[in-house]
Parts: C-alpha cells; sequence; structure tokens
C-alpha cells in the first residue's frame, strides 16, 4: 500500500503532466511588450487584411472524455424547456473536417450559457486557440447571441491575437450533426475575419 504522501505526490505530478500537455496542445504566446508596441507603431502603414476559416466544432458532452462540462445551473432548469440558466465550460476540438479524426486546426474554449427563457439562445463567449502551423498560437474571439436551434447563426468576432491582432469580423455556425440523447454535437463554422 503506498503511504498518502506518496499518493498526494503522484497525484499532483500526474496533474502537472496534463496541464503541460493541455497546454502544448493549444496555447497562445504573446510577444513582449517591445515587440507588441513596436507592431503598433507601424500599424498606420499596414493594410487591413481578410481571413477565411472553414472548420468543425466537437462538442462532446457524454463519455469517458467530454469536451464541454455543465458548470452551472439554475434551480429552475429543470423545469425550463430551453435549459434556462445551464452553463458549461469548453475545450472543444475544432478540426478541418466532421470527423472526430480529421486534422486538428485548433481548440475552442470558454463557455456557452442558456440565456433564453422561451426559445434556446445560447451566450457564446470562446477563444478560438488555432495549433495549424499557418496561424499556430493565434487566437480569434467570439462574443454573441447563438440561437442553436436555426438552421443559420451569426456571431460576432470581437477581436483577436497574433495573425489576427485586432481581429473582427463574422463566424457562422451550422449544425452538423446533434445526438439530442446526449447533446454531443458537431457544428460547422465558416469564419470571415479582418485583421492587419
Amino acid at each position: 500500500m503506498a503511504k498518502p504522501g506518496l499518493t498526494a505526490m503522484v497525484v499532483v505530478a500526474a496533474a502537472l503532466a496534463l496541464v503541460a500537455t493541455a497546454t502544448t496542445l493549444a496555447r497562445a504566446e504573446a510577444d513582449d511588450p517591445e515587440k507588441v508596441d513596436a507592431w503598433f507603431t507601424g500599424l498606420s502603414h499596414a493594410e487591413r487584411k481578410t481571413t477565411r476559416l472553414h472548420f468543425y466544432l466537437h462538442d462532446t458532452l457524454s463519455g469517458k472524455s467530454p469536451t464541454a462540462v455543465r458548470v452551472a445551473e439554475a434551480a429552475m432548469t429543470e423545469k425550463s424547456p430551453t435549459l434556462f440558466g445551464v452553463v458549461n465550460m469548453i475545450d472543444d476540438p475544432l478540426t478541418e473536417g466532421p470527423e472526430p479524426e480529421s486534422p486538428l486546426m485548433g481548440r475552442a474554449q470558454g463557455f456557452y450559457a442558456s440565456a433564453g427563457l422561451e426559445s434556446l439562445g445560447l451566450h457564446m463567449n470562446m477563444n478560438l486557440v488555432f495549433t495549424s502551423p499557418e496561424h499556430n498560437g493565434s487566437t480569434l474571439s467570439i462574443l454573441g447571441h447563438n440561437p442553436a436551434l436555426e438552421t443559420y447563426r451569426e456571431m460576432p468576432i470581437v477581436g483577436g491575437t497574433g495573425f489576427f491582432r485586432l481581429a473582427s469580423g463574422v463566424a457562422t455556425a451550422k449544425t452538423y450533426f446533434l445526438n439530442f440523447t446526449t447533446g454531443d454535437a458537431v457544428v460547422e463554422y465558416k469564419v470571415i475575419a479582418m485583421h492587419y
């Protein structure tokens, strides 16, 4: 039988290894303040660029390795047809195709909350953290309303980092797959981002 102190050390070591692995899989690196300042100084001569991205978000609430976890709910949630008051924290993979084994482009990290009393309307607050070679370490931030049962949903891009500094634009979402029993979903995203 392992000693209690040894068991705690093993658990801590395992947790640190897990955090280190997750950090290398999806992280955004920031430049030092001098580099950022130099970038802003040259901004007056920069032209605005437009980037279009297409990927699939895999939101998994079930199974042994969920990527979305319920972190809060209101007392009245069980009576609400819209699950009003439910908040899910996410770290969802973004892939090139709809299949889970499709090449990874990054992660969607943040949360969504059911904010509609009469119809399903999600409040989305997520960062798209890119790991693909072209945009590695760069992010786009989405903050807005997602009427999840409509065919097409449009949400604003409110910022970005790295390759996407000072980004604005639009993300459109369309459900590709939804399991009504588990809540697992695959959502197709098309993003148009304007940035410098």
